[in-house]
């Protein structure tokens, strides 16, 4: 009774700042929280109407809790923000040596820019590049210059148990195999060589080739499919800002903080701890995530690049079999997050009437996803239907 009571000041609030429609749709929210759902669970929630620039609804919308997949949209409008959509993720290739009767004296060095979309079709375009200056065979070997981001593989706060990538900024089609693959690529060519190991590249090796893809090319796979490995790639690329070796997620937090900042919230308030949001030891608020929100909203260079690549309720993506037939089919793009036991969802909806909304839903201890999850498309159906 007393968190009723409490809800329905927060609706009454609402709408005498929002007027009629505010207070239809508050009061339609509001019905929601009575759900069976949240007599054992957490929740966070904050809806904004940009096109009015007005809160609409909020509940513990401060409260730090995990945000599983959705702090990929803290890291995508950060690396937006600093870095633009035109930002390469480069592997360069470099040798030292000379060519003698086509043999590299010398050695081959890849330097890595961590490019998750790096291939085989990628390494074939290397190994052209080598076959161009004539040679047949490398004598010095080959090596993998890893020296743009630390030396841990892992995560900070992510489980044994979790099925994820290493990270490591020279990869093969998302797997920790690229020397291998780099030699096979330049025996199909028909050079000689021996994968030599891990080294940094010297200082006077001289440039050859490089290949890449952009921030543009990457953020579709990270935020439709929710790929982690994606997440971590554009995370570093934050990092590598710094223009340190072997940088660190100390590193990449300085452009999250200055987003958070930003967007009017104080850094010291939440903890960030990977790009992806696998870490159990994240912790943001939907008050905080719809600011960010608002933030790509305002700016040109952002958002019409975030708001494409984000699933599309019904559509693509990981909201492909969510919210179909309904009003919020097509109206909502949204990222999916999931963890055990929280389940996560936010981005923008397009109402009746026209208004764009952001809005964070974040579900904590909960048992069963599916249950969330369909709490959350209850959301998302009454917020395309305002008013």
């Amino acid at each position: 009774m007393r968190r009723a009571m409490w809800v329905w000041v927060v609706v009454a609030w609402m709408a005498a700042a929002g007027g009629a429609t505010a207070q239809g749709l508050s009061g339609r929210l509001a019905a929601l929280l009575q759900d069976e759902l949240l007599e054992t669970s957490q929740l966070g929630l904050c809806v904004y109407d940009l096109t009015a620039d007005t809160t609409l609804f909020s509940v513990n919308a401060r409260q730090r809790m995990r945000p599983a997949s959705t702090e990929k949209l803290v890291t995508a409008v950060a690396a937006l923000s600093e870095l633009g959509t035109g930002h390469r993720f480069d592997t360069r290739l470099f040798f030292t040596g000379e060519v003698k009767d086509g043999v590299l004296q010398g050695g081959l060095y890849a330097v890595g820019g961590f490019d998750p979309c790096l291939g085989t079709g990628d390494l074939r375009a290397l190994a052209d590049a080598v076959a161009g200056m004539g040679v047949d065979s490398v004598a010095g070997g080959l090596w993998a210059d890893v020296s743009m981001k630390d030396t841990l593989r892992w995560g900070w706060g992510w489980c044994w148990d979790d099925d994820m990538p290493v990270l490591t900024p020279l990869t093969c089609e998302g797997e920790d195999r690229f020397l291998e693959a780099w030699a096979g690529a330049l025996r199909a060519r028909g050079i000689g060589c021996r994968p030599a190991g891990v080294a940094r590249c010297p200082d006077g090796a001289v440039w050859l080739a490089r290949c890449g893809h952009t921030l543009a090319d990457v953020l579709p796979r990270m935020l439709k499919e929710s790929d982690n490995l994606y997440a971590e790639a554009v995370f570093y690329q934050l990092a590598a800002l710094s223009g340190k070796p072997y940088a660190s997620r100390e590193e990449a937090l300085y452009a999250i903080e200055r987003l958070i900042a930003r967007a009017g919230h104080d850094p010291g308030r939440y903890l960030v701890a990977d790009g992806s949001g696998v870490s159990l030891y994240n912790y943001l608020s939907a008050e905080l995530e719809v600011a960010i929100l608002r933030l790509a909203y305002r700016d040109e260079a952002v958002f019409p690049a975030l708001y494409a690549a984000l699933p599309v309720a019904g559509t693509d993506g990981t909201l492909r079999r969510r919210m179909r037939g309904g009003k919020a089919q097509g109206n909502v793009r949204a990222k999916t997050g999931t963890l055990e036991g929280v389940s996560t969802l936010a981005g923008y909806a397009t109402a009746a009437d026209g208004h764009l909304l952001a809005f964070c839903i974040l579900n904590q201890g909960v048992a069963d996803k599916r249950a969330a999850q369909a709490f959350q498309d209850r959301v998302c159906e009454l917020l395309c239907g305002a008013p």
